[in-house]
């Protein structure tokens, strides 16, 4: 069996996949966008990364269970919004998840985004931070009223299949032949539609808990 892609080149179960609608008033007062309305779907972030992996759907759900935590039915605002991860950017998968995280929520390190004018209005820079005394793997904050919530991950929740984990060696030591790399880019892809659609909202995969941070 192989994969089924659509009209764009990427596997149909992408455009299943949760949607996240946000305002971002710096796009507004640009005119980048009406009303400064936007809308993210999975694909923007396999695009951002270049591929489609259990880190990439765990970064993306996990931002778009944070922003649903915070802001509930109100429209979330995109760049008022800080996020603090409890690694270094150069430990683990931090670094692509925070990239991830950076696209959704317009949250940026140093080389962010500076503000216009001498109120720094839509400032970004330094809204995304690393290495913060946190036990999960970030925590995002409001900017208007300081809510805040942890987010831990568990991706055994969503193991990998006894045939990947037989594959995957062969895979990637170049000795797979066509129709066995074939079928370990679809197990891979398997995984990845497991999360985004049957555990986007399972809270043993996706941790929440409300919290106080001062920061």
């Amino acid at each position: 069996m192989s994969l089924i892609f659509d009209s764009e080149g990427f596997p149909d179960f992408f455009a299943q996949a949760p949607i996240l609608h946000i305002q971002d008033k710096l796009a507004w007062f640009l005119g980048a966008a009406d009303s400064g309305l936007l809308q993210y779907r999975y694909a923007d972030a396999v695009k951002l990364a270049g591929h489609s992996c259990p880190t990439v759907a765990a970064a993306y759900l996990m931002t778009l269970a944070g922003i649903k935590a915070l802001y509930g039915e109100e429209l979330a605002q995109r760049g008022e919004i800080e996020v603090f991860f409890a690694q270094s950017p150069d430990s683990g998968t931090t670094g692509v998840m925070a990239s991830i995280v950076q696209l959704l929520t317009g949250a940026a390190s140093d080389t962010g985004f500076a503000g216009i004018g001498a109120q720094a209005l839509f400032k970004r820079r330094n809204l995304l931070q690393f290495n913060a005394d946190i036990e999960a793997v970030m925590l995002m904050r409001r900017q208007d009223n300081g809510d805040a919530v942890s987010i831990a991950l568990n991706t055994e929740i969503v193991p990998w299949s006894e045939e990947m984990r037989a594959l995957m060696p062969k895979v990637m030591s170049g000795l797979a032949d066509a129709q066995e790399q074939s079928r370990f880019a679809r197990l891979w892809q398997e995984r990845v539609s497991q999360m985004l659609l049957h555990h986007a909202e399972d809270s043993q995969m996706i941790q929440l808990k409300q919290c106080v941070f001062p920061g």
